[in-house]
């Protein structure tokens, strides 16, 4: 009831009761990104931190999943970029569990948002396993579960929340509106020690935890933002003197994953 009460106040007139898993809806989402001045400088952020996690000796091609809101190749311009639907401008249409790619081919996969969607982690792992050589990374950004994203998440986001699955997926429905927002936590926080046991190949070498107002005060991509871009620079400001509390603040974590040559 929450909920509905919110979206009914605050969804985006872009968006405002669409079919969230046709493909005009994630073209929807990419205007969105470049209209809001905030968002925009939100995921600019966020590229830059996944820029900078893939530099180093990282050569050869890199994948994106769920390219189609965003506007990474921009700033990546050697990345390929897919989607999951039929959509203009992405180089490959594709589902992050069955990648067709060559063994060892990639030197990684970035991501924004696409991980929580997937219904079978495991299948991802596998898949990535095989394509990307030792050396290679995964970098993603996701929601992270902490008491205040918990009460974000379950009250006032669409998505599904469920932080209390046993399973590393869900049952598969749409490819956008099939989620568990708190996939990424489950995985590699509540059962990092299996996941260092089943894929012996990847090293979890950071979680960043981050922004838990940003994204909030911006809309996202399915509500009207709250706040203007010249706030924007204040309001991280903030956030940054939240960094000694981020374990209980924080809305989204930046992991990066090195693949073993094991």
């Amino acid at each position: 009831m929450f909920k509905n009460i919110i979206k009914s106040i605050l969804a985006h007139p872009l968006i405002q009761d669409s079919n969230i898993d046709a493909p005009g809806i994630t073209l929807c989402h990419s205007q969105i990104i470049q209209e809001k001045s905030f968002l925009k400088k939100i995921y600019l952020q966020w590229y830059d931190s996944i820029l900078r996690s893939m530099s180093g000796n990282i050569t050869g091609p890199v994948l994106e999943l769920g390219s189609g809101g965003g506007f990474l190749k921009d700033v990546f311009p050697d990345l390929i970029t897919s989607e999951i639907l039929r959509i203009p401008h992405v180089d490959i249409v594709l589902d992050g569990q069955c990648l067709p790619f060559a063994k060892a081919a990639l030197s990684g996969i970035v991501m924004i948002d696409v991980f929580h969607h997937l219904p079978n982690a495991n299948l991802f792992f596998a898949e990535a396993s095989y394509c990307i050589k030792p050396g290679g990374r995964i970098v993603m950004i996701e929601p992270w579960t902490t008491s205040w994203s918990r009460w974000v998440y379950q009250y006032l986001h669409h998505e599904p929340f469920d932080p209390d699955s046993k399973e590393w997926g869900f049952p598969k429905t749409g490819p956008l509106s099939g989620a568990n927002q708190a996939l990424p936590w489950i995985v590699f926080k509540r059962d990092r020690i299996k996941f260092e046991q089943e894929f012996p190949q990847w090293h979890i070498q950071e979680i960043k935890l981050h922004m838990p107002f940003s994204y909030l005060l911006s809309g996202g991509v399915s509500f009207r933002t709250l706040v203007p871009g010249c706030l924007f620079g204040l309001v991280r400001r903030i956030e940054a003197k939240l960094e000694p509390w981020m374990d209980i603040w924080a809305m989204f974590a930046t992991i990066t994953l090195g693949r073993k040559d094991v």
